[in-house]
């Protein structure tokens, strides 16, 4: 674990790429096994391979937006625009704030991303993407800036798969739900 915190402080941009080439890319492709429900690669290799870039892009911003938003909320405090938080209460302000604003723009980025690699045009549903942000995303966001900070990007890498099963879950071919 010591070398997990070494490498993530001695290379905080470089290990967050990492970290969600490898998760992000993951959920993608257990999200498609879900919907599909079949166990097979459902991506060619050339899609796999933008898909982990995709994600590695996407983790330089969402490890800015972590150290912003932080900064931002600290500010406010100093200010005193916001009173002063306990733990929950600031990881909690910092969630709602980022995924309120930066929140949009990454769901944003991130369809745009993935319809160049699969070369369409396909907003269809980006509302949910959005919706997302409140139902998912601030609770779980939550829960990770409540850990030390060398922690957060893995813990936003790991949430990454598991939104991927439930969304993977809810749009089955098969399924009725919802």
């Amino acid at each position: 674990m010591n070398s997990y915190i070494e490498l993530v402080k001695a290379y905080p941009i470089y290990s967050a790429m990492i970290q969600f080439a490898i998760l992000g890319t993951l959920g993608d492709i257990i999200s498609k096994w879900m919907q599909q429900g079949k166990m097979f690669l459902p991506y060619k290799w050339t899609i796999i391979i933008l898909k982990m870039i995709e994600w590695a892009i996407i983790a330089v911003t969402i490890k800015y937006a972590f150290v912003g938003f932080q900064g931002f909320v600290d500010g406010l405090i100093a200010h005193q625009f916001v009173p002063e938080l306990g733990l929950f209460g600031r990881a909690f302000t910092v969630s709602l704030t980022m995924n309120l604003q930066y929140g949009l723009f990454l769901v944003i980025f991130h369809r745009f991303l993935d319809n160049l690699i699969a070369r369409q045009k396909n907003w269809k549903n980006i509302d949910k993407g959005m919706l997302s942000l409140i139902w998912f995303w601030i609770p779980a966001h939550t829960l990770t800036f409540m850990l030390d900070k060398p922690y957060q990007i893995g813990l936003a890498a790991v949430w990454s798969v598991v939104l991927g099963i439930i969304l993977g879950f809810y749009n089955r071919e098969s399924s009725t739900a919802l």
